[in-house]
């Protein structure tokens, strides 16, 4: 059985959906950390802050679906 990091591996150099995917999730996390690094927000960037969270989870949970899929795939060959 695939770990999550070879499936990963295997989606980085397939899909490029997934790589949009963990590239959006990684500049929303550099754009993330720069609001923190504020000891305290402006109402602007409370927002900024929570859209970002939001943006970052749903690229997440996407490239997760994207990884249940493909050891489905993998592991259930004739289903597919």
């Amino acid at each position: 059985m695939l770990t999550d990091d070879q499936i990963t591996e295997a989606l980085r150099a397939s899909n490029e959906e997934f790589r949009e995917l963990e590239a959006s999730h990684h500049r929303l996390e550099a754009e993330l950390q720069e609001i923190l690094k504020h000891r305290v927000q402006t109402p602007q960037e409370e927002m900024m802050r929570k859209q970002l969270q939001k943006e970052k989870l749903a690229a997440k949970d996407k490239m997760a679906e994207l990884i249940r899929q493909y050891r489905e795939k993998q592991e259930h060959p004739a289903a597919h």
